[in-house]
């Protein structure tokens, strides 16, 4: 039996799959915190434990993400493009490889990436200059409005009348939500609100490279229904979550591990 091993270090959190040949044996989502390579030691540790595994059994292990040159037990690094696109692609199967738009939410960045036909990378556009298209300002509603991030999509689905946020830079479209509170303004329209301002953002960046079907949003903000949502009244057009949005790229790194491992096999 043959175990690879994907780390995605983000900048707010660290995720980790471990397959089994091809398929995923298991997975670990947490705080990356002040330390990339303790915060990934201590997940290891964590998957070893569960399944009764040595270090020794892991073929070989996949870092990507900011932080992936900070990890000194990797035996190689990736691009986060490639491994979300390589991840993703493996966890549509329902799909049959016909994924030809991702759009990729982080903590502090967000990316559209285009794909031709077999599933390669054609472009990609990224906004990591400001946090109002990113998971980051969710995380600043959910302050503001002193709710949990899980509530986010149920609360926003009670919206009559989403309220309009106009700000494109998350530091005035934090003073507008605050503005909104203090007006009396229910948590459900403004939440349903700042929805269509990121999708309307984020959606400006697909249009621009060319929107094909079939499309995949994925990363943590696409566990948030109201969020898909969005994405879809602003689109007008369906769009497909992976079953673990927020590793698709921890996979893709494993994938690649047991490429590059398989090819060396075969070498």
């Amino acid at each position: 039996m043959s175990y690879f091993l994907g780390i995605d270090i983000g900048s707010t959190t660290t995720k980790m799959a471990l397959l089994k040949n091809d398929e995923l044996l298991a997975y670990r989502v947490t705080a990356t915190g002040v330390s990339c390579q303790e915060t990934s030691l201590s997940l290891l540790e964590s998957i070893l434990k569960e399944h009764s595994l040595e270090r020794s059994e892991i073929k070989r292990v996949m870092a990507t993400g900011y932080g992936r040159r900070l990890i000194d037990f990797a035996d190689d690094i990736i691009s986060e493009i490639t491994a979300n696109v390589k991840g993703t692609v493996w966890s549509c199967p329902e799909l049959n490889g016909n994924v030809r738009t991702i759009i990729n939410i982080g903590g502090q960045d967000s990316k559209v990436i285009s794909l031709d036909e077999h599933g390669v990378t054609q472009n990609f556009a990224m906004n990591d200059k400001c946090a109002a298209g990113t998971g980051r300002f969710l995380e600043t509603i959910t302050r503001i409005l002193q709710i949990d991030v899980k509530d986010l999509g149920p609360l926003s689905k009670q919206s009559e009348i989403p309220l309009k946020i106009n700000s494109t830079c998350a530091v005035f479209a934090e003073s507008e939500i605050i503005s909104l509170v203090a007006r009396k303004k229910t948590s459900a329209d403004i939440i349903a609100g700042a929805h269509f301002s990121i999708a309307r953002r984020i959606g400006k960046m697909a249009r621009r490279m060319g929107i094909k079907e079939s499309i995949v949003f994925d990363g943590g903000p696409a566990l948030n229904k109201g969020l898909v949502k969005a994405f879809e009244d602003e689109l007008a057009i369906e769009i497909h979550v992976p079953k673990w949005p927020q590793i698709t790229t921890a996979i893709g790194a494993a994938i690649l591990a047991r490429n590059e491992w398989e090819y060396q096999q075969n070498a």
